[in-house]
């Protein structure tokens, strides 16, 4: 089954047909696309509360760093709503509050904290504005957030994507596209970016267990642009590099530490080892909200433990019998070392120059 959109497509700031997240006209509800149903069902939920964002966030309704913070952003709009008629004392409790769920949905992701963190210092300057400005301040700054992303993922494409050859094979892990984005993507951006200079390219996307991003949602976006793409089981990667079918690796971040260490979807650092036996260069991309300054070094990175029916489970079978547990990181941390290029609006850094981007 699918289900339009429930805006006019030349809408959608996102600039495509689909949306990972959209914020009304009126401000007072938040659409999300249900990404736990693609590839067999393209349907958006729609959210009036903070909270109800951040419900959707944690059980990963929305995922992809960029994304998420995006929602979160959205999130912060309808806590505006909320306490519209509250004093500022109110308001910036209620504000702070709003925050603090969202953050607590997800750790890993930096751009959550990053976009609450911008949201909570808008609400510092209007807290004593009237409640109908704050609130339309606070939706111009979340769509400004979405508008940034897209606009970053765009620049990252055309930066990346001069990077890869001319013809080629490109392996991909998670996704790192427009569904896990404001729109365009990271990883998937670049390869979007390297098309549209006119090179032909094709993707192989690992499966990405548990959640199976890359089965399920890289082979959906790029199918539906039209992209040559071909699904792999995690443990198939290694043997294509063996045979010198691929070109070069590409991921997006959840998270860059100052180091240039990179936090991503598990089993992204088995691929950077992969890529580094067959001499493949490994590329990240990610927009400059995900490099995280404050965190030195990857070891410092908080990993997010998920649940074991994540693991257990796949869809209505049972993959593990009854008492025997299993561990789901959902992340883990790509060391610099292994990293060819990491790929911001900003440029391409080398892992180990990446704060020099902040002067940029």
């Amino acid at each position: 089954m699918t289900q339009s959109p429930p805006w006019h497509p030349d809408a959608a700031l996102s600039q495509s047909s689909y949306s990972a997240a959209e914020l009304a006209r009126t401000n007072d509800r938040v659409y999300l696309l249900e990404q736990r149903d693609l590839p067999v069902s393209e349907k958006y939920h729609v959210y009036t509360s903070a909270k109800g964002v951040a419900d959707a966030i944690k059980t990963m309704v929305v995922r992809g760093a960029p994304a998420i913070g995006i929602s979160a952003a959205y999130g912060m709009v309808l806590a505006a709503l909320e306490a519209l008629s509250l004093d500022a004392a109110g308001y910036l409790h209620a504000m702070g509050n709003a925050g603090n769920v969202l953050n607590a949905a997800r750790p890993t992701a930096v751009n959550l904290a990053w976009a609450v963190s911008k949201c909570l210092r808008l609400a510092e300057e209007h807290a004593h504005s009237p409640g109908a400005d704050r609130w339309q301040a606070m939706a111009d700054l979340a769509r400004q957030i979405h508008i940034d992303d897209v606009a970053a993922c765009r620049t990252m494409g055309r930066i990346g994507g001069e990077y890869f050859p001319d013809t080629g094979t490109i392996l991909t892990h998670c996704n790192a596209g427009a569904l896990a984005t404001g729109g365009y993507g990271t990883a998937l951006g670049v390869i979007r970016g390297a098309i549209e200079l006119g090179k032909n390219i094709r993707v192989l996307a690992d499966e990405t267990r548990p959640y199976l991003q890359g089965a399920r949602l890289t082979a959906w976006e790029l199918h539906k642009d039209g992209i040559h793409v071909e699904v792999l089981a995690d443990n198939m990667a290694g043997f294509y590099m063996a045979r010198g079918e691929i070109s070069a690796v590409v991921v997006g971040a959840d998270r860059i530490a100052k180091n240039g260490d990179v936090a991503n979807k598990i089993g992204t650092y088995s691929v950077a080892c992969l890529a580094r036996m067959h001499n493949i260069p490994f590329y990240v991309a990610a927009p400059w909200s995900t490099v995280d300054l404050n965190t030195p070094d990857g070891s410092k990175i908080p990993i997010e433990e998920r649940s074991r029916d994540e693991v257990a489970k796949v869809g209505g079978a049972v993959l593990i019998p009854d008492g025997v547990g299993a561990r789901h990181p959902a992340f883990d941390v790509t060391p610099a070392a292994l990293i060819t290029k990491i790929f911001t609006e900003r440029g391409a850094f080398d892992p180990a120059e990446i704060a020099s981007g902040a002067a940029a």
